[in-house]
């Protein structure tokens, strides 16, 4: 079909012709498809569309977000929930689903870390191909996202990712590898930062060396919408679609590099064979089976209560016999947080909340009360009645959490500490009754200074639209938890490897820490965490046996001690014990969930693998195995591995002692300086002055230096806008992209209307000469309005 194609035609087919729908040509019966929304949901919208999430969509079933399903460490489950994503948008003719996220989480202050699996790229990698398998087993492509580091949301669209190579393939690149390998996604999303200095929709290092040549991807890579810079060199280093609508500009621009051999025709037509290969695989419209929705929603309170993580349990109060009488407490039992904010916000079929629920449990309520105002507000009524109806209860059932405006696409995590609001009435009440349970929702960790007050803790995370009863199950014992932190739960903020650097404010996110996030660091440095990753209780008790392992498994005996069935997580680390190249103190080799009745045994085999000892060698530019003496480890989870065996691994290479600062060896890396990052890199420490893309926010304020009264006011109304928005308690996602988007961007979300030239013009008024910038812009506009019809014309003419 390439042969048969135009240039103009073949150009057309690498742009999108809404905000959801790629390029048709009805000559060729070459169809568009529709794209849409769908990490833990479909969102595909109607009416109006945008996509962020703010115009209607399509009712569908809300799943627990993916940083609670994560907690399952289920990839069976994963591949359920997959499978009733794919069912949904084949129903509602959705042809790709932009998912599942599986970004590391660098921070726990990543405002988008709800929608991302894990701070471990092994578990991040196994439960994200569990999804895809699933959505692409009913003929639905499934996006995996975004590739690559992108770790934060502030200035996510004009932010350079300065990560040295080892780091970057063995923290984050690590799962999308386990994607592409395993699960064979048809598409992959791009995202929208640089990476060391090349935007990741046009580096040939991301998109042609490592995902087609090294891993074998041969689908289309999707932009983020509006995360196209230039397309000419985005199609020559592997960037298929440019997404939304961009406009017949980004179309001409193709055309004329190809005729002026800037471009090679064979990139060209590599990258349109491969939008006309995912339109040949595409299911046709109207062909899905119809979708029983009420099993969905038995699914989702299914997944809820398998992810949720019991983090304390004093004294057994957990499970809640029949006949408790439980005072409910909290804004959030009555109006649950389920999902977090932007672009995966989905349109719940239903929404059960625990009041909803609450009478099929066997409790029996004494009071509902809601006890505080989410958004922090102080109210001393309310407060009151809680202490008040606390006192007539067996048990309390206390509903905390983080409430919208925390937790958002477009925006970062500036705290990790609830209202104080929430913390003092927990303190209150659990003098007036210390049987106090809380639950928790939110998206990620929190501090827990207040950890002492409650008798019981369980984080359900965002558990979806029937998360409410998936809880209510893990509290009266319906169903035994068996969820386990996928991130840890550190004790402060100012503990984490990247206090004070996240969300970098400058032009570039530097890495500093290196290959220790997470667990790696905490263990390494030595640092005492509140919860650490894989920890997570049960009603029942598990030993762990005869360990025994080769460089290619390891195999461990488990056993329920207890008096009820349950389902534990078997977590196998390895560690280098002989010198050689700087690594974590441990590290997650493999993992596997067993269900077991009360005193019954399995023996279990965990796949290691190669994968489980190699390292990023920067000499070869290879993966490489150092031979010498390791350990492996099984255990319940990164700080309880009573088990361990040596192994002595063969390898590829001798080992060798790198020449890194002494911080990389011990993982002290909190305020590593500009030297030792260089060291580090390779390479000196990029510049802090900014040169590159402004976001609208830096051209404003550099409008404003300028002293334009145009720009003061246009900043004016927009922090306006967005100071009403957090007033609400919701975030004002317009705004937030609009302020993080740099001018080019304004081009690429336009539907053609902006083109390059203009975008020019606007730059020349930034820059103070608001004049001769105004005029251009204006001609730019007219002279890009009759390109387009002249565009348009000519694309008639070849059908």
């Amino acid at each position: 079909m390439i042969e048969n194609l135009t240039l103009l035609e073949k150009a057309a087919l690498l742009t999108g012709k809404s905000v959801w729908e790629t390029y048709d040509l009805p000559r060729h019966g070459v169809r568009s498809l529709w794209l849409a929304d769908g990490p833990h949901g479909v969102r595909k919208q109607v009416g109006s569309a945008d996509h962020l999430g703010l115009n209607a969509s399509e009712p569908a079933t809300c799943f627990p977000t993916a940083a609670a399903v994560a907690n399952s460490w289920d990839v069976e489950l994963a591949e359920s929930v997959g499978m009733a994503l794919g069912a949904e948008a084949a129903a509602q003719d959705v042809d790709v689903l932009l998912g599942p996220g599986l970004n590391i989480k660098r921070s726990p202050l990543g405002g988008r870390s709800f929608e991302y699996f894990s701070e471990d790229p092994l578990l991040a990698g196994k439960m994200a191909a569990g999804y895809v398998r699933g959505i692409q087993s009913q003929g639905v492509a499934a996006c995996p996202k975004h590739f690559a580091a992108n770790s934060q949301e502030l200035r996510r669209m004009v932010s350079d990712s300065v990560v040295d190579e080892r780091t970057l393939r063995e923290v984050y690149l690590t799962a999308f590898g386990i994607v592409v390998t395993e699960a064979k996604p048809r598409t992959i999303m791009s995202a929208y930062n640089l990476v060391n200095g090349v935007y990741a929709h046009e580096d040939p290092f991301l998109l042609t060396q490592v995902l087609r040549e090294e891993w074998g991807f041969d689908g289309a890579v999707v932009s983020d919408w509006g995360g196209s810079n230039d397309i000419v060199a985005a199609v020559a280093a592997g960037g298929t679609l440019e997404m939304p609508a961009a406009g017949l500009d980004s179309v001409r621009q193709i055309v004329e590099a190809v005729r002026s051999g800037r471009l090679d025709e064979a990139d060209l037509d590599a990258r349109a064979a491969e939008v006309l290969r995912l339109v040949a695989e595409a299911r046709e419209p109207g062909t899905a089976d119809p979708v029983d929705l009420d099993t969905h929603h038995a699914l989702a309170r299914s997944v809820a209560a398998r992810s949720a993580v019991l983090l304390k349990n004093d004294d057994a109060i957990l499970p809640l016999a029949a006949g408790t009488r439980v005072a409910v407490i909290g804004d959030f039992a009555r109006t649950p947080r389920y999902q977090g904010s932007g672009s995966s916000a989905v349109n719940p079929t239903r929404l059960d909340s625990v009041l909803d629920v609450i009478g099929e449990s066997g409790l029996d309520v004494s009071a509902v009360v809601q006890g505080f105002r989410r958004d922090g507000t102080p109210d001393r009524p309310l407060h009151d009645a809680a202490v008040q109806a606390a006192r007539s209860a067996d048990v309390v059932l206390l509903f905390l959490g983080l409430d919208e405006i925390a937790e958002s696409e477009g925006l970062d995590r500036s705290t990790l500490s609830l209202h104080r609001v929430q913390t003092e009435l927990l303190t209150a009440i659990a003098e007036a009754n210390p049987a106090t349970v809380v639950v928790l929702a939110g998206g990620g960790a929190v501090e827990t200074p207040w950890l002492g007050s409650a008798r019981a803790l369980v984080h359900g995370y965002l558990a979806g639209q029937a998360g409410a009863g998936g809880l209510l199950d893990v509290l009266t014992g319906a169903v035994n938890p068996s969820g386990r932190l996928a991130e840890t739960m550190p004790l402060a903020l100012a503990d984490t490897p990247t206090a004070g650097g996240f969300p970098a404010l400058g032009r570039s996110a530097e890495y500093r820490e290196g290959l220790y996030v997470g667990y790696r660091y905490y263990t390494s440095a030595g640092v005492p965490v509140a919860f650490p990753f894989g920890f997570g209780l049960s009603y029942t008790t598990f030993a762990h046996t005869g360990l025994s392992a080769s460089e290619g498994s390891a195999t461990v005996t488990v056993t329920n001690t207890g008096a009820v069935a349950g389902a534990d997580v078997v977590q196998v680390y390895v560690r280098r014990v002989s010198p050689g190249v700087h690594r974590p103190a441990r590290t997650l080799a493999g993992f596997a969930r067993v269900e077991l009745e009360p005193g019954e045994s399995a023996t279990v085999s965990v796949p290691l693998g190669d994968a489980a000892f190699r390292h990023w060698d920067t000499a070869s530019g290879a993966w490489q195995v150092e031979q010498g003496s390791w350990e492996v480890l099984a255990g319940a989870h990164v700080d309880d591995l009573p088990l361990a065996v040596p192994v002595e691994v063969a390898g590829t290479v001798p080992a060798r002692a790198d020449d890194v600062p002494a911080r990389y060896r011990t993982g002290d890396v909190r305020g590593v300086p500009d030297a030792d990052f260089a060291a580090l890199l390779g390479r000196p420490v990029p510049s802090a002055e900014w040169s590159g893309p402004l976001s609208v926010n830096d051209a404003l304020d550099r409008m404003a230096t300028a002293r334009s009264p145009l720009a003061r006011l246009a900043y004016r109304v927009l922090a306006w806008r967005r100071d009403v928005a957090d007033r609400k308690g919701a975030p004002d996602l317009n705004i937030l992209f609009l302020l993080n988007m740099p001018l080019r961007a304004v081009g690429k979300m336009t539907g053609g209307m902006v083109s390059a030239e203009m975008v020019d013009g606007l730059v020349r008024i930034v820059n103070g000469h608001f004049l001769t910038g105004f005029g251009a812009t204006a001609r730019a506009f007219f002279r890009n309005r009759r390109a387009n019809r002249a565009t348009l014309r000519d694309l008639r003419r070849d059908a």
